[in-house]
């Protein structure tokens, strides 16, 4: 069953992103990449390998994780506007691990960790550019999409394979990597322009709200509750909560060619 979930359930889901984002634009992407697609099967596993209480306390660091993707949106975004798709991811990768390397340097606490994401979605939400050059129509290569799905098996295996060396905190910081978020944002970038990659971060980081409830679940509720009803119950929140979130999105259009 492990092995199953490490190496089938995050590149299906993965995969079903990439193709709803084909069909409903990159707004839709963003959201779906909001949700623990990687961190929830590799939180899964990590209770299932080493117990309920290593998958409680890597819970906060899942958390600041996010946070620092959420820092690595709005680097990307804001270096977009200028550069290319190589030089944003290289910036936006930077400043995901300085995030990490700071976070790190703290004891984080659940309710602490709680708080410094929902404090960055907002203040990324708020600054991340409202206009950003051209849209442009998407063409994907074939192997896009098997890419994605392999990468996506190779790091859930990666990191829970390491989750004891790294300990619960910095399993859980470098868990949140955005390896596929990376991809999407590189060919929605460079196929669609800089205004759909913007689109594609604020919805991101919109939908962060989500996962950081479903991790405050997990941390507050695997040690009593047992696995399998945190983590639906954590599911149930997450997909209500970014479920209201995708409505506000529709309705309100992000980003405006400029």
């Amino acid at each position: 069953m492990v092995l199953t979930l490490k190496l089938v359930l995050s590149p299906l889901l993965i995969a079903l992103v990439s193709l709803a984002g084909r069909k409903w634009g990159s707004t839709v992407s963003g959201w779906f990449l909001g949700f623990p697609l990687t961190s929830g099967p590799i939180s899964i596993v990590v209770a299932l390998q080493h117990g309920p209480e290593f998958a409680a306390a890597s819970a906060a660091g899942l958390l600041g994780g996010q946070a620092a993707v959420c820092i690595f949106c709005l680097v990307y975004g804001y270096t977009a506007l200028r550069f290319g798709w190589l030089v944003s991811s290289l910036t936006g990768i930077t400043a995901f691990f300085a995030a990490i390397f700071v976070l790190n340097l703290f004891t984080l606490t659940l309710p602490l960790a709680f708080v410094i994401i929902m404090a960055v979605v907002l203040i990324v939400f708020l600054l991340l550019p409202r206009s950003g050059g051209e849209f442009k129509e998407l063409v994907l290569p074939r192997w896009d999409l098997p890419l994605r799905m392999l990468l996506a098996a190779v790091f859930v295996y990666l990191v829970t394979g390491f989750a004891n060396a790294l300990g619960p905190q910095l399993s859980g910081l470098v868990a949140p990597f955005p390896v596929f978020g990376l991809i999407m944002s590189i060919f929605t970038h460079k196929q669609n322009g800089s205004a759909a990659a913007l689109n594609h971060f604020r919805s991101y980081v919109s939908a962060s709200a989500g996962y950081a409830v479903f991790f405050l679940i997990v941390g507050l509720g695997i040690t009593t509750l047992g696995t399998g009803l945190t983590y639906s119950l954590a599911l149930a929140a997450v997909t209500c909560l970014n479920g209201l979130t995708l409505f506000f999105l529709r309705k309100n259009p992000l980003v405006s060619a400029g």
